[in-house]
């Protein structure tokens, strides 16, 4: 069974990927967050993302490694 995936909150509209990674704790560093990325390790919204600059966006799901997050809109 897969965990619920963790609600990760933003300030803005949006987010880059590389950097929620590193907001989310999927990656310790901007450089494990690229590796995720060109490894084809990470996916948005169930599709293979390779582009660290991605937007993404409250209602967005990000799983990196089987680990699961849901970005929301910081209230």
């Amino acid at each position: 069974m897969t965990p619920e995936p963790e609600s990760v909150p933003i300030r803005d509209e949006s987010i880059r990927l590389g950097q929620l990674l590193k907001l989310a704790n999927l990656a310790e560093d901007g450089i494990q967050a690229k590796e995720f990325i060109e490894n084809g390790l990470v996916q948005v919204n169930g599709e293979i993302e390779t582009r660290r600059g991605r937007q993404v966006r409250p209602g967005d799901s990000v799983t990196v490694n089987g680990q699961a997050v849901v970005v929301e809109r910081q209230s």
